[in-house]
């Protein structure tokens, strides 16, 4: 590693003991990869993946504590993964007792976040690149950031520059302000490995698409044709919330950090397909295809036909115009079948300061009078427990049926069952 005068002097020791653990780390993080020298992070602000108060994460609080002792706070101030409480999301006498023990560090942790650089109290999501939240860099910035779908949408939609970094690696960055040059920071790194050709007869639903773009090209960089067709040629905000949802299952069905769309993503309009590399591969994906991929899905519920008890919607969060889009649907789709309240509790998930947003609107009560909760919570995290783990939950998304025991159903089923919609057992997947 070829460090600069002033890196090499940190690595040293000339800002004490704690700052040149942190460089000789994040020299160690770059070699493994290959790295040769350091890049400067040039956005306004960072992003932590871990947001919660785990009480087995003692080495974490120690090493938070040691970091606030040295004065090696973030350079940059910095968003943080949604909390994994919610008093008012739907949980038994056990769960809440489990809950309060499992995250009994949560009050003390977010203190320490608040000394390292939290931006603010609100800061909570993994959809930080909201406008609403105040965390969007802008296209060739470099970042310190983790998370996976927040990194692939930065990467991707808004054409910053970013590795999948993992907790703590990223504040690392943050704090000294710099990273390792590899991976999606370097030019080579961006190109695409793999041509995605997109051929269906209906729009393909984000998350199946997402989902058979990451199971197949793994962590490699992914070009798709054939979305325009659907998506059009403009970032608008039905775009972006696609790719939001698409980008968030490539990441967690594979391991994909960024991805183009052929006229659509900035370097795609910019560059065209001199972002694909000589020798890619070609993956072909059409109606059957995705059929194949969604009946792929286990179900891993104890009993495959259990009626379900909850539904969480938004996982990565959701945008206001998703909120909006569903209250409407939700509305009409209850007063259709005669029904005031939902058939199944539902959590709908967005960002605090989109859920102050939304407060401002006429469907805000709309939605709370149909029964449905509106939450920041992190769904993941109310999920990865044994407790919830045995209950037959449902979602539509594939990030959180990937890494919990959520089943995932499309927008369009979803919206059947907890509008209490005649014959809509559960269906796909298989037990």
């Amino acid at each position: 590693m070829l460090l600069t005068e002033e890196q090499q002097a940190l690595f040293d020791g000339a800002k004490g003991e704690t700052i040149a653990k942190i460089v000789k780390t994040l020299v160690m993080y770059g070699e493994c990869f290959g790295a040769e020298r350091m890049v400067p992070v040039n956005s306004k602000n960072g992003h932590l993946v871990t947001s919660f108060g785990l009480s087995v994460m003692k080495p974490v609080y120690e090493l938070m504590d040691e970091l606030i002792a040295a004065g090696a706070v973030s350079e940059q101030p910095f968003s943080v993964d949604p909390r994994p409480l919610d008093k008012n999301v739907p949980a038994n006498f056990l769960q809440n007792i489990f809950f309060k023990v499992m995250y009994s560090k949560q009050a003390d942790y977010e203190v320490q976040l608040g000394k390292l650089g939290l931006m603010n109290t609100d800061a909570f999501t993994c959809t930080c690149y909201m406008d609403a939240v105040g965390n969007k860099p802008l296209e060739g910035e470099v970042l310190s950031w983790a998370e996976s779908s927040a990194v692939v949408y930065a990467n991707s939609v808004l054409g910053a520059r970013c590795n999948r970094n993992s907790g703590i690696i990223e504040l690392f960055g943050s704090i000294v302000g710099f990273v390792p040059a590899f991976g999606l920071l370097t030019d080579e790194g961006r190109k695409a490995t793999w041509v995605v050709e997109v051929d269906t007869v209906e729009k393909p639903e984000a998350q199946v698409l997402g989902s058979a773009i990451g199971m197949k090209v793994l962590e490699e960089v992914p070009y798709v044709r054939g979305l325009d067709k659907w998506l059009g040629g403009e970032l608008d905000e039905g775009a972006c919330d696609y790719l939001k949802d698409m980008g968030a299952a490539t990441a967690s069905n594979g391991a994909v950090g960024l991805y183009h769309i052929a006229g659509l993503t900035p370097e795609a309009k910019r560059l065209g397909d001199a972002l694909i590399a000589e020798g890619a591969q070609v993956y072909k994906v059409d109606d059957a295809e995705l059929r194949r991929v969604r009946d792929g899905y286990p179900v891993i519920w104890k009993d495959a036909a259990a009626k379900p008890v909850l539904c969480f919607v938004g996982c990565p969060h959701l945008s206001l115009g998703q909120l909006s889009a569903w209250t409407a649907s939700l509305t009409e789709a209850l007063a259709r079948n005669g029904r005031q309240k939902v058939a199944v509790p539902v959590v709908f998930t967005a960002a605090p300061k989109v859920v102050e947003e939304f407060k401002a609107t006429p469907d805000y009560q709309r939605l709370l009078g149909t029964g449905a909760v509106v939450s920041s919570i992190c769904p993941l995290m109310y999920m990865n427990n044994p407790l919830c783990g045995k209950k037959p939950v449902i979602t539509s998304s594939n990030k959180l049926r990937t890494y919990t025991s959520a089943r995932y159903h499309p927008d369009a089923e979803i919206l059947a069952q907890i509008a209490g919609d005649a014959g809509t057992a559960s269906e796909g997947g298989v037990s």
